[in-house]
């Protein structure tokens, strides 16, 4: 009798697992959300809740869409039937820790190219709304989602989940391809199988937040993705804070994916009327592979996602390699002459260069105190603004306004503007706090560290924006008794500064900085003209490091400088450099004459092809994952021209690479290929230099590059001849 009860008590609860993962159910209503290629498809039950009814490639007819068995719940709460993991958690006054939501209508907004679908849901019960909003780029093939929630009673109500997304999928396998890494080894890529249960990639670190994991993914159907086939969503989370993107394999193999703030030290008392938002989860779906994901991403991300995503950029030379804090002003105009005869737009004064009471001449004293050092820079930044103008060059300036070092003034004046724990002991990383942004007061000092040095020196054309110090035993004085805000509160108050700064100096271009590539995220490039990706600049970790980027990001947002760092030579560390934003930081006064002859020839080339660079198609053709070289190419839209790089790593002696075939361009069309940026005096080895070929050809049969040998490395120009 007893073993007969288990066996009911086990079929029944298989039921219900079986009931809430996967639900047959009449659809009383259809909502569509399609992009060129792909559609997002939900449809409301009788029963008046919301499911995802299908995620894929668009279908001709919408009818179709319904044919779909296996729907799912589209957001799932906590504390009724679920048993895996929600999209949100709520505590209600009354201790009730449950939520039920039920569909109550949709808003749809047209507006060209961008589609926005409102989907509101209610709570029978409890006096709670939550909006799904979806935002459709035609075009780009790219949807952008997030969730706001608001509620009506009487005191706050307590949320210890509140995810952007939730997306669900059904396969028979699933390829999750990720990306971590730790300073200077940012972007490594990493691909396996994903089994049943939940893997989690997620940061904790509130600022400084992607320096170990990445909020970016690709996600395959079946089998892995290549670059060029297969169905696989590629996302990415658009926060600068602790984020968490989760995967979980149910019992039928269903996936959910889940995406949003790190709910950990994040519990939120949401007041009632109080409508919080959460990031925005974007996404693409592609059925030709990683590479047209890509392209997707860098299309939507110059048009809507980066700050003057589709304008120019200036090529810089920083001082930090050449100099670090030892300069003056004489060091310093002196360099300025460099960056002129280099050819390049800007000199960017990077750290070391503020600080009275407590002089910045190490990275342990003067963080916080935005005065020049009169002993460095006796003149001010004025007088430097004004000689690098008289030198033909644009001067330009680096800050860490976030961040004290103990050893300040501003540590001695504000003691209560600083995130660190009561009672204990501070927590120093590179020998400094992080100031507490949640408070208005903080907020107002890091704005007027910016718009001070800009209404003073209204000339200065750059500004290099740092933040090198991840959360540690934090604590708030501002918030007292709402520590399990101070994450999510920061970030908004870091949002809050850019957007006073950017409706005063909407043009001014800033880059995004964390100790490299502490902060890559569409959250924070709305307001950032473009990113420094890791502090690693050896020619051949930076082939690994851009790659990476390279996948999510484009190739204008990407500042790749070349240095001393590596063994590498000047031509190669060029060649890696310029597939993005190109800039240098190192001594011109020190290289030889060839070098310099060579570096001026290849900015003049640069600023030839910058626009191709930053707005073609890219294609990367051969993976230094597979092989031991990396070739990727940019194609203009009108398949005209096209700029192909390629990059040897440590090939075995006397190997031979293969040929390679090429992308992006017009089979019809007739190319004529010609390497450039070559050394002076140095033959070129590329067979084919100076031919032409049809554009069938290149495609179907390729090129044989001319870099086989050891850490070197061609720029082959394509040119189309009418």
């Amino acid at each position: 009798m007893k073993k007969n009860l288990l066996l009911i008590l086990s079929l029944f609860i298989a039921i219900q697992v079986f009931a809430q993962s996967v639900r047959p159910v009449e659809t009383e209503k259809q909502i569509v959300i399609e992009t060129k290629h792909s559609a997002l498809v939900y449809s409301v039950g009788k029963n008046k809740k919301l499911y995802q009814a299908y995620l894929g490639e668009k279908l001709n007819n919408a009818s179709d869409y319904l044919l779909q068995r296996n729907i799912h719940e589209a957001y799932i709460p906590s504390g009724t039937d679920n048993l895996f993991e929600p999209a949100i958690k709520m505590l209600h006054n009354d201790g009730n820790p449950s939520l039920e939501l039920l569909f109550s209508e949709e808003k749809i907004l047209f507006d060209g190219n961008i589609t926005t679908t409102t989907i509101i849901l209610k709570d029978p019960v409890y006096p709670v709304t939550v909006k799904l909003i979806f935002v459709a780029y035609f075009e780009e093939d790219i949807v952008k989602t997030w969730t706001e929630i608001i509620h009506q009673e009487k005191n706050p109500v307590v949320m210890s989940n509140f995810a952007s997304s939730m997306i669900h999928l059904n396969a028979d396998n699933y390829w999750l391809t990720q990306f971590h890494g730790d300073w200077a080894e940012e972007m490594r890529m990493q691909e396996s199988q994903l089994t049943s249960g939940i893997k989690t990639i997620d940061s904790k670190l509130g600022t400084r937040a992607n320096i170990f994991q990445t909020p970016v993914f690709f996600l395959a159907k079946d089998k892995p993705a290549t670059e060029n086939s297969g169905e696989v969503i590629a996302g990415t989370l658009g926060w600068t804070g602790s984020f968490q993107l989760l995967f979980e394999i149910d019992n039928l193999n269903s996936l959910r994916m889940i995406s949003g703030i790190n709910p950990f030290a994040s519990e939120y008392h949401l007041k009632p009327n109080e409508n919080f938002v959460t990031p925005e989860f974007i996404f693409t779906f592609s059925t030709q592979g990683k590479g047209l994901a890509s392209r997707n991403f860098h299309q939507w991300a110059r048009n809507y996602g980066v700050l003057d995503g589709n304008g120019s950029r200036l090529t810089l030379l920083n001082n930090w390699e050449a100099t670090y804090f030892d300069f003056d002003e004489k060091i310093l105009t002196e360099l300025f002459g460099g960056a002129k005869e280099l050819g390049v737009d800007v000199f960017l004064l990077d750290d070391g260069w503020f600080g009275n009471k407590y002089p910045r001449a190490n990275d342990g004293a003067g963080l916080g105190d935005w005065q020049e050092t009169k002993t460095k820079l006796p003149h001010g930044l004025g007088y430097l603004v004004e000689q690098a103008e008289a030198k033909g060059v644009k001067f330009g300036i680096w800050i860490e306004p976030e961040m004290v070092n103990p050893k300040s003034e501003l540590y001695e004046k504000h003691p209560d503007w600083i995130l660190k724990l009561p009672n204990r002991a501070e927590n120093y990383y590179r020998n400094q706090l992080v100031l507490d942004l949640t408070n208005p007061e903080v907020q107002d000092f890091v704005y007027n560290v910016v718009d001070e040095i800009m209404t003073k020196n209204p000339s200065i054309a750059f500004i290099k924006w740092d933040c090198n110090r991840l959360m540690t035993n934090t604590y708030s004085p501002y918030l007292k008794d709402k520590q399990s805000h101070v994450q999510i509160e920061y970030v908004r108050s870091f949002y809050n500064v850019m957007e006073r700064l950017r409706e005063k100096y909407p043009d001014l271009p800033i880059m995004l900085c964390s100790g490299g590539g502490g902060r890559t995220d569409y959250g924070a490039l709305k307001y950032f003209t473009e990113f420094w990706p890791s502090d690693n600049t050896d020619a051949v970790e930076r082939v690994f490091i851009q790659w990476g980027y390279s996948y999510f990001f484009p190739s204008i947002t990407s500042c790749n400088h070349i240095t001393t760092m590596g063994k590498q030579s000047l031509k190669y560390r060029t060649d890696v450099a310029m597939m993005g934003k190109m800039g240098y930081d190192i001594r011109v006064n020190e290289m030889t004459a060839e070098e310099l002859e060579f570096s001026k020839m290849a900015v003049q080339n640069y600023n030839r092809l910058k626009e191709l660079i930053w707005s073609g198609d890219m294609y990367r053709l051969i993976s230094p994952y597979e092989e031991e070289r990396a070739v990727l190419m940019f194609a203009s839209q009108d398949k005209s021209k096209s700029l192909l790089f390629s990059y040897a790593l440590h090939p075995r002696a006397f190997g031979q690479f293969s040929p390679v075939r090429l992308n992006g361009l017009d089979a019809a069309k007739t190319y004529k290929v010609q390497e450039i940026n070559k050394m002076k005096g140095v033959w070129s080895l590329f067979p084919s230099d100076g031919k032409t070929f049809s554009g069938d050809y290149l495609m179907k049969v390729g090129l044989s590059l001319p870099n086989n040998n050891e850490l070197t490395s061609a720029v082959i120009e394509i040119i189309e001849v009418k």
